[in-house]
């Protein structure tokens, strides 16, 4: 102490320690950006007191590269310059006279020029402890709201701070800086830190919002620097650039009602007519927003229960339809950004119409900027070339074994269902995933450990994924594209199935246009492979699909592989729609087959709208308009799709004149014929079993004068006599259109 003039004491100005000292070698790294936890010396730091000493200090170092100038900016609006300590490191000392880091900004001036933000390396990780343990166990089921570019607020002293916390999974990376338009694509400044044996790095970056472009810039363990695109992004950049884009979600959804129905209802025995397309070739340069009136209005004018979209997720290659995903999280950004998307699904609830969306979880692309190698390591694929590569597809294969990239999969078919609100997700390529020997020679694969084809990890994933979903999102549909006879697919995974709700049925599709591509007068020959398809409808729950993979690759659209003059392809296209619809399982029809359209489809230009100037094509559309209506107000073609009960064969022995008749039924046995003949001409006084005696009539015939057939048609009610035929005990004698199929319902 010293004294004044008259014996006072007063207090020693108060000295600031030196700063806390840095070795250089560690200066250089935090300079450069290539330290693993850069929040250790960058950010403010408490100093140990000093012996004596009561009041504590805060060493500050940020890093502003090429500043000119640098402050910090305290609660009571005062200034503090910093010292440039190590090529764009600058730092300071304040005090801490209460033991806390103050609340502080950085101002720093560049050419006269200052610009203020808060200081990024001073706020704690965004992960907390159970984020890390749940993603390390596999098993955090939200995984898209701590990994990726989520935007955060914090409250301070000095006001709000609005910014992004970025954070990525790299657990055999040297660093990883966030690189951006932000920051001219230089991430020396904006080093991530590493949080541990979890490999994932974290950094919050302060003035970040919607909008920005970014990239991980990532140094492998050999040295290499690699650019890739987050693997959780949610929106990028429209393609072929690559970088993604943090995003907000801003819409506002009006499907509550939609939803809250969903919730309580299983949608296995309800109609389920699905219109799949490819959105990109609907019609070129529809926007999701353009979509949402257009498709919608479409869709529902043509009473099909559900859209099936091709593939949204993001990726690279227009030509692959959206097979060769490499961003999971992301939609395409070629339509619109996500809440365009949303807008677009909020808009087919609001008409009614559930939303499915392709899922391909099966493979990956190599592409470098992407998934591929991303740490440098094998990290999402399997490190094991028999486990890890498609040699069909040229392309990647998950590593289901571990329990981040099962996680990774997992949440991403619970985001698709939770925050945009899809209603079933259709798994590609399931048969893929389920083998080890899969499109593999001897030599080209190992087996199991027990010594077996199948890939035990990917069953596993599939079950865990299904489980999961069916779960958080009661009411929704898994759908499985699985092209071999696995058992169980649809099966309970409480029981050892698979777990999806639904599977394509590619046997009846092989089989049905096998059939129908046989000209007419030698169909009678293969008669045993239009009625095998019975044989197998109830081993699983079941899509009839004539999907895209049936009108590509040299193919031929449906139209185009119709035997027969015009007239006799328009007919046959009506008679297969209205047999696929009476058939046991849902349906599936891609689009422009609806409207019978000639050339192949093509994902480079819009479908043969114009073709609907011809008559006859617009009279197939109105056969599948009214298919769908008679569809979905008989619950005797869907309430009992996986059952024997809901079918029964009235004739199937007929091949001399190439028909069928058989008959579905409700919940109460209430029934609906149908009489199928596939015959190019007619047969009249055709003698009909049916289940029931009494009066019926005939409600849809494909061969109706309005349909363009030739109109051979049952007007009016007749009456079922007392007459034993076929299967059953009555019969009726009626008209069979050629070419055409016949719905008969009883007079309530």
């Amino acid at each position: 102490m010293s004294k004044d003039e008259v014996g006072t004491p007063t207090p020693a100005k108060q000295v600031p320690p030196s700063r806390a000292a840095v070795d250089g070698a560690l200066l250089t790294h935090i300079a450069h950006g290539l330290h693993h936890d850069p929040h250790s010396v960058l950010g403010a730091h408490l100093l140990p007191p000093r012996s004596g000493s009561t009041p504590q200090w805060v060493s500050v170092r940020v890093q502003r590269p090429l500043a000119d100038k640098v402050e910090l900016i305290l609660a009571d609006s005062s200034r503090v310059e910093l010292v440039q300590e190590f090529e764009g490191v600058w730092v300071t000392v304040i005090p801490a006279p209460h033991g806390d880091i103050p609340d502080y900004q950085v101002a720093a001036t560049y050419g006269g020029h200052t610009s203020t933000s808060a200081d990024g390396y001073r706020f704690l990780p965004t992960l907390g402890e159970l984020d890390i343990h749940l993603i390390r166990e596999g098993r955090h089921e939200q995984l898209w709201t701590v990994l990726g570019a989520n935007t955060k607020t914090y409250e301070t002293s000095l006001g709000t701070v609005h910014g992004t916390a970025f954070a990525v999974w790299a657990p055999s990376a040297r660093c990883v800086r966030v690189i951006g338009d932000f920051n001219g694509w230089d991430g020396r400044a904006h080093a991530m830190r590493s949080l541990g044996e979890s490999g994932i790095w974290e950094l919050f970056i302060p003035n970040i919002g919607p909008g920005t472009a970014y990239k991980f810039e990532i140094q492998a363990e050999d040295g290499e620097w690699l650019r890739k695109a987050d693997p959780m992004a949610r929106r990028t950049e429209v393609p072929p650039a690559t970088a993604s884009i943090v995003t907000e979600a801003t819409h506002e959804w009006t499907d509550t009602a939609w939803m809250a129905t969903r919730a309580v209802s299983d949608p296995h025995p309800k109609p389920i007519s699905v219109y799949e397309v490819h959105l990109g070739s609907w019609r070129q340069g529809l926007s999701y927003r353009e979509a949402a009136t257009e498709l919608v209005e479409y869709v529902r004018e043509l009473g099909f229960t559900h859209v099936e979209f091709m593939p949204l997720a993001e990726h690279p290659f227009g030509g692959s339809w959206g097979y060769q995903v490499t961003s999971y999280y992301a939609p395409t950004a070629r339509f619109g950004d996500p809440n365009d998307l949303k807008y677009l699904i909020d808009a087919f609830h609001n008409a009614g119409i559930g939303v499915i969306l392709d899922w391909v979880p099966a493979h990956f692309p190599k592409d470098e900027w992407a998934l591929a190698r991303f740490d440098g390591s094998a990290l999402y694929e399997h490190p094991d070339p028999m486990l890890g590569e498609h040699p069909d597809w040229g392309t990647y294969i998950f590593n289901f074994g571990r329990n981040e990239v099962r996680n990774f999969l997992v949440a991403n078919a619970s985001y698709w269902f939770e925050e945009f609100h899809i209603d079933a997700l259709r798994v590609d390529a399931v048969a893929s995933m389920l083998y080890l020997d899969y499109s593999r020679n001897d030599g080209q694969w190992r087996p199991n450990k027990h010594g077996g084809r199948e890939n035990l990890e990917a069953i596993a994933f599939l079950q865990e994924t299904n489980a999961t979903a069916y779960r958080r999102s009661p009411g929704v549909l898994m759908i499985a594209e699985e092209s071999t006879a696995f058992p169980g697919v649809t099966a309970p995974t409480s029981g050892g199935g698979l777990g999806f709700g639904l599977k394509w049925n590619m046997g009846w599709m092989n089989d049905t246009l096998r059939y129908i591509e046989e000209e007419a007068i030698n169909r009678r020959y293969h008669h045993d492979v239009l009625t095998n398809t019975i044989n197998y409808a109830f081993s699983e729950q079941y899509v009839l699909p004539l999907s895209h993979d049936e009108v590509v690759h040299g193919k031929g659209s449906i139209f185009g592989k119709m035997p027969g003059d015009e007239w006799q392809k328009f007919a046959s296209v009506r008679s297969l729609y209205a047999y696929q619809w009476a058939h046991p399982g849902k349906q599936l029809l891609f689009m422009g087959s609806e409207f019978a359209q000639r050339g192949e489809w093509r994902e480079g230009g819009s479908l043969e709208w114009g073709s609907l100037d011809d008559q006859r094509h617009a009279q197939v559309q109105a056969v599948v308009r009214d298919l769908n209506a008679l569809y979905t107000t008989t619950p005797a073609l869907w309430e009992r799709d996986f059952t024997h009960e809901g079918f029964s064969w009235l004739e199937f022995r007929d091949a001399g004149s190439n028909t069928v008749a058989f008959a579905r039924y409700d919940n109460h046995g209430s029934p609906i014929v149908v009489v199928a003949n596939f015959a190019g001409v007619p047969h009249e006084d055709y003698r009909v079993p049916f289940p029931k005696g009494g009066l019926w009539r005939e409600v849809l015939n494909t061969d109706d004068l309005a349909y363009g057939g030739s109109g051979v048609t049952n007007r009016g009610e007749f009456a079922v006599q007392d007459i034993s035929w076929g299967y059953a005990s009555y019969s009726a004698a009626l008209r069979v259109p050629p070419f055409g199929v016949a719905y008969f319902a009883p007079v309530q």
